[in-house]
């Protein structure tokens, strides 16, 4: 009795054995130790932020706040280097993060939000899908303001449509040469973010006539959106469809992304260290001195927002075409 007591004590030890190790496999789908392994996986290692845009520029100076901060919540506090790699209109730095670097987690690309103009009317350099990066995330969402020397004969967006414009390039140059070229379109951010944009501003030496975006900025309340403006002048669905491919561009903000077939583990890990530096109160600090505004936008959004903006009509492709001009 007392010997089959025991056999029964070791017995039921091997069941409550089997049933802990059954428990486990059965919580695999959790992936614990493949978790464990990917967060060390970036001990000892350096990960590559490849800029596909020249150094000093908006795109550079975001990417390189962001790498100062996004590797304190990496586990295994890896190492990170700045290569900025610009040409063939940022084309060229996208391309080598989509396929040429290891799809591993140790490279990530500060791409323009852009980029997609190019892929979706097929241009030859393009060796990339935008929808298919694995998106870390972005510290903005922007969108653009159209100003205009206040010394201008144009006071409003009416006067623009009323005038006929300059026939060929020669006659361009000729007018800027002449001081008659007086517009742009910059982002938001940077008009309010930095010089000479501000001085204008303020000494009222340009003027603002348009400004995307769902609303008014209250620093440009008397100035009229585009949705507000293609429901006065009744622009068409194509039409409207068109404005939203290209103005997704500025929602995108400054995206940080990875290549197609990065481990789902590893992305996540990357998502959230983002998520957590674009937070940190010290790179807020920073942003702050600059004159930038911190609207984050996660990897997932992204993602989302990619998907769809790739995916159009042949109609609304032409007619990116016809805007953008011949190859």
């Amino acid at each position: 009795m007392k010997t089959q007591f025991k056999s029964s004590k070791v017995q039921g030890f091997k069941v409550l054995g089997f049933l802990f190790v059954l428990t486990v496999e059965h919580l695999n789908p959790l992936n614990l130790e493949r978790v464990f392994a990917q967060a060390n996986f970036y001990q000892g290692k350096t990960i590559t932020m490849v800029v596909s845009s020249t150094v000093g520029g908006g795109y550079d100076l975001w990417a390189r706040l962001t790498a100062r901060h996004i590797v304190k919540y990496i586990p295994g506090n890896p190492s990170i280097v700045v290569q900025n790699m610009p040409g063939a209109g940022n084309i060229i730095g996208a391309n080598y993060v989509y396929g040429v670097a290891k799809a591993d987690g140790l490279t990530l690309g500060a791409v323009n939000p852009a980029l997609y103009f190019d892929q979706l009317v097929g241009r030859s350099e393009v060796k990339f899908d935008w929808g298919k990066f694995n998106w870390i995330g972005s510290p903005e969402k922007n969108d653009v303001v159209y100003y205009m020397r206040a010394d201008a004969p144009f006071k409003n967006v009416e006067d623009l449509r009323n005038f006929s414009g300059y026939p060929g390039a020669s006659d361009i140059e000729l007018a800027i040469e002449r001081g008659e070229v007086y517009c742009w379109s910059p982002l938001l951010a940077t008009y309010f973010g930095r010089e000479p944009y501000r001085r204008w501003h303020k000494s009222g030496y340009v003027r603002v006539l348009l400004q995307t975006g769902a609303k008014r900025d209250p620093r440009l309340k008397d100035t009229p959106t585009l949705n507000e403006l293609m429901q006065q002048y009744k622009t068409s669905e194509a039409g409207r469809r068109l404005a939203k491919v290209i103005l997704t561009a500025a929602t995108l903000g400054r995206p940080i992304g990875a290549a197609p077939g990065t481990p789902a583990d590893r992305v996540k890990i990357l998502r959230d260290a983002y998520a957590k530096a674009i937070a940190d109160p010290d790179l807020l600090g920073e942003a702050a001195k600059q004159g930038w505004e911190v609207a984050p936008t996660k990897g997932e959004e992204l993602q989302t927002l990619s998907k769809e903006v790739i995916a159009q009509p042949r109609e609304t492709i032409e007619r990116m075409k016809w805007v953008l001009g011949p190859e």
